[in-house]
């Protein structure tokens, strides 16, 4: 089955088809950094990580993008309450953004650009609107002009009639028609400014993805991602101002991925119900985080709750002691040889079938599905008294395998368990007792390995990690 996702531009699955060959150029809208993520900012993060690893283990060459707005209303705000700068400000959380994603298991991006690294980059777009007549000056800002362009509203499916009536929208003097955005804003006494040919100022929040995704990927893209908020303005706003300076889509496909609600109600500041991603790993492993994440589809809202995080982490559970059994018998199986046919069929069967729901628009849930079918094979495997080693092997590669694009297994999987120890050592005192030496010392070089050394007493053999 080929990869179809759903395109949020023409609401409907569509077959994917790279720009390139092998190759993926992939945008994601990333946080303005003006406070610590919290765990709805978690739920893109995490699902757009999962869609470039898959990409990834179907071979892709994937160059994922995802910025930083590290310049804007609300991070002047906010420095002026911390008595810092802008920069300083952004810094702080650019770093703690940084340090809550790799916690979450999220792959480094290609590249983070900052808007402050391309305001040269972004007055060259507004002036290209300008010239062409999408945009206009007026008093020191810049708005893009709404009406010129006859396609806007064709991701959210609206026109300027309805988006007139269904938006709320300040009165403003200075634009031509209430839908037009501001591309530039002029700088306020006291204000964090750049030099411009329309005075001092900064770029409005919509500019920016348009000027850093022609720069970093060229002037279309295969995948562009966000939230579902994201979809109206910021994305379609994003695509009158790309697509009336170069003549070309934006973006071939559209990714938005559905709320998350807590305890059966929407995050917001007024019920003051947001957790911090930092606080909430304090309390529970980030990898249950994660799987809750994965556990339904990306485009049907999740709840979050205490209930359904206990159901996560049980859930995870099962997958993480079958990998630990698994390893723990194939560092004491001894017989060797050809594994049997029925058993490398199912386990190919099982890789199909993940690959297969994946493939139909990143179906995580089904593709869990999979993942604990294998489990559930490997497990009536290690009831038998006598194991191949290279089936032990089979089912713990393909589970690694499930995870380059899940992301769900502990990151100290490999570390063993305290009673997996101290069986290795029984196993390793009965080998040396039957004179089989060769087991006795694979045994201890495994121990080892692992940064478990042993030492003998008169009391018995004592073990301890590095």
């Amino acid at each position: 089955m080929t990869l179809r996702m759903y395109n949020t531009l023409t609401r409907k699955k569509e077959e994917f088809v790279p720009l390139e060959p092998g190759k993926v150029k992939m945008y994601v809208c990333g946080p303005t950094v003006y406070n610590y993520i919290h765990i709805g900012n978690g739920r893109p993060v995490i699902f757009f990580d999962v869609v470039r690893r898959f990409l990834e283990t179907q071979n892709y060459e994937v160059t994922y993008i995802t910025n930083f707005t590290d310049v804007d209303d609300k991070m002047i705000r906010k420095a002026e309450e911390m008595a810092v700068t802008v920069p300083e400000l952004a810094e702080t959380f650019i770093a703690a953004f940084l340090e809550d994603i790799q916690t979450l298991g999220v792959h480094e991006a290609t590249m983070n650009p900052r808007v402050t690294d391309n305001i040269q980059e972004i007055i060259e777009f507004i002036a290209a609107l300008v010239e062409k007549g999408y945009a206009y000056e007026a008093r020191g800002d810049v708005y893009y002009r709404t009406t010129k362009f006859a396609e806007y509203g064709k991701l959210s499916h609206q026109n300027l009639e309805e988006l007139q009536y269904g938006i709320r929208i300040e009165v403003d003097d200075r634009k031509e028609n209430p839908q037009d955005f501001v591309l530039w804003k002029a700088a306020k006494p006291g204000e964090i400014y750049w030099d411009s040919p329309w005075g001092q100022g900064r770029p409005g929040w919509h500019i920016e993805c348009s000027a850093m995704v022609r720069k970093y990927l060229g002037e279309t893209i295969d995948i562009h991602g966000g939230g579902q908020d994201l979809t109206f303005p910021h994305h379609e706003c994003e695509i009158a101002q790309t697509e009336a300076v170069t003549g070309h889509p934006m973006a071939n496909y559209w990714l938005h991925n559905a709320f998350l609600n807590i305890d059966n109600e929407k995050m917001s500041k007024s019920l003051g119900n947001g957790i911090l991603i930092r606080d909430l790993v304090k309390q529970i492993k980030p990898e249950v985080f994660r799987f809750f994440m994965l556990s339904a589809h990306y485009r049907n809202p999740l709840n979050f709750s205490d209930e359904s995080l206990k159901q996560a982490a049980n859930a995870l559970e099962r997958i993480q002691n079958a990998n630990d059994n698994l390893k723990h018998r194939l560092a004491t199986a001894s017989v060797t040889g050809e594994i049997e046919a029925a058993h490398t069929e199912r386990v190919a069967a099982i890789a199909a079938q993940f690959v297969e729901k994946m493939n139909d628009d990143f179906n995580t849930p089904d593709a869990i599905t999979a993942v604990f079918d294998l489990v559930a094979e490997a497990n009536l495997y290690l009831q038998q008294e006598r194991v191949n080693a290279a089936a032990l092997q089979m089912f713990l590669d393909q589970l690694q395998v499930f995870d380059q694009t899940l992301g769900i297994l502990s990151k100290q999987a490999d570390e063993l368990l305290d009673e997996e120890i101290e069986q290795l050592i029984v196993d390793r005192t009965e080998a040396r007792k039957s004179k089989n030496w060769a087991r006795a010392d694979e045994i201890r070089d495994l121990l080892t390995e692992k940064g478990i050394f042993l030492e003998d007493t008169p009391q018995g053999i004592r073990w301890r990690r590095k």
